[in-house]
């Protein structure tokens, strides 16, 4: 008798199960506990951070726009100097660290 090595292996608990739709969505909803895991509200209180007690402050960062000596890198999308460019003779905006 010839054997299909490439075949998956059925066993005697594979033909029991039912692998229709209706069995498969069946024993889903049974498999579902109706208990909710909930995190501890505490848990971000419970990390210390090294250094200073940062929870009271309040950071403030100024946003100041794209000056005329400076690009938008198309690869990174950070804003470099104009002597960060990779080729300045290239009409294409690649930092340094973009071109490798």
């Amino acid at each position: 008798m010839a054997t299909d090595y490439d075949a998956p292996r059925r066993t005697e608990s594979d033909e029991e199960t039912d692998d229709s739709l209706v069995g498969l969505t069946t024993g889903r909803k049974e498999a579902q506990s109706a208990v909710v895991d909930i995190d501890e509200p505490d848990a971000a209180e419970s990390f210390n951070l090294p250094g200073m007690d940062l929870s009271g402050e309040e950071f403030t960062v100024q946003v100041v726009p794209k000056q005329a000596d400076e690009f938008t890198c198309i690869s990174c999308f950070l804003v470099h100097h104009r002597s960060r460019r990779a080729d300045p003779t290239s009409d294409q905006l690649i930092c340094r660290d973009c071109a490798g």
